[in-house]
């Protein structure tokens, strides 16, 4: 088995997300060499970042470089799906930021594609993949800390003005939706903590309620998914306050048989200083766990899965199940009535 570096290339700096990205692949190792953006006020940006990556005229001259083992993309979330279809059909394996895909036709041909060709198709799913918290929750989990889990709970609030926003942002049909994008996290870590190889989505609501300029955008979102044996509940938004320190409160809940953990991912609210904070209760008490130190594996296990054609990251059917429901839920999501004066009166 090998664990040997290679070259990889970027095709897409859209969302800020390539940072995490890409840094997952230099930790593990790897050699960015090359990369592509029409934007050139992104391109400088990232430029200052990797000035070791060289900025390409054309994709293709990324596609056609047999050096390149991987393509690595975050892209306007439309356009996602389309570059990971080009890059597996040019024998490259892929990793994407979420949500993956923006639509059933999108992810009908990310299977079809990865399945004919044997490419991986990965998706970074920063909140677990690049969150220490996450990460030393599920190996508790793993380990049978709270016995089975039957519930979870994951809260994913945003904020809506702590960055410009390009066009594309407000338009669902080229960013997808509140619960196709930011709830694909929550999702994931559902089937993540819950080990569930099939699930399904129960009830889902979104609307836009204070966001009258962008009638289209979608600013709250909630849904309900179960697998055999567990429920999960999901939230998402727009409404961070301004005075919020960070982007948004994240915090998980899971429920066992046994115990129970909840993660205050970024922040604890007038309490410890600092990130990635975890709280466990079990048969023996409470516990505070700082998890700043615990290791994040994504880039070493998917360099080593790139080398030895191995699924260790994640699965396809894991990959593309949280795209399904993700998809699902926005698909079968009520509208609840909009805005409403402040106060809440009628």
């Amino acid at each position: 088995m090998s664990s040997e570096p290679f070259d990889f290339a970027v095709v897409g700096i859209n969302h800020n997300h390539i940072y995490g990205q890409v840094d997952a692949m230099l930790g593990a190792g790897c050699r960015l060499t090359k990369f592509f953006a029409v934007e050139d006020d992104l391109a400088a940006i990232f430029s200052g970042k990797y000035p070791q990556a060289e900025r390409v005229a054309d994709e293709q001259q990324i596609m056609e470089d047999d050096s390149v083992l991987l393509v690595v993309g975050a892209g306007i979330p439309v356009d996602r799906a389309p570059m990971a279809l080009r890059a597996m059909q040019a024998g490259k394996d892929v990793m994407i930021d979420k949500p993956g895909c923006t639509t059933f036709e999108q992810l009908d041909d990310l299977r079809r594609v990865q399945a004919e060709t044997g490419r991986i198709c990965s998706i970074l799913y920063s909140e677990h993949y690049r969150q220490k918290s996450t990460a030393r929750a599920l190996e508790l989990v793993r380990a049978g800390a709270i016995g089975r889990v039957i519930s979870t709970t994951g809260l994913g609030p945003h904020q809506l003005g702590n960055n410009p926003r390009p066009d594309w942002f407000w338009d669902p049909s080229r960013n997808g939706s509140i619960l196709t994008d930011i709830a694909s996290h929550q999702f994931e870590q559902f089937l993540s903590i819950t080990g569930a190889t099939e699930a399904r989505i129960l009830h889902a609501v979104e609307d836009n309620f204070d966001n009258p300029d962008h009638p289209d955008f979608l600013d709250y979102g909630h849904a309900v998914v179960a697998a055999e044996g567990a429920t999960g509940f999901i939230r998402v938004d727009w409404f961070t306050p301004n005075g919020s320190p960070v982007w948004g409160d994240g915090r998980l809940f899971i429920m066992g048989t046994e115990g129970v953990i909840e993660l205050r991912k970024y922040m604890d609210v007038e309490g410890r200083a600092g990130d990635n904070h975890l709280f466990l209760t079990d048969a023996k008490g409470t516990h505070y766990i700082d998890a700043s130190d615990t290791e994040l594996t994504y880039g070493a296990k998917l360099r080593d899965d790139v080398r030895n054609r191995t699924d260790t990251t994640m699965t396809q059917k894991h990959c593309f199940l949280a795209m399904e429901l993700a998809l699902q839920a926005h698909a079968m999501a009520e509208r609840v009535g909009g805005s409403r004066p402040a106060g809440g009166a009628a």
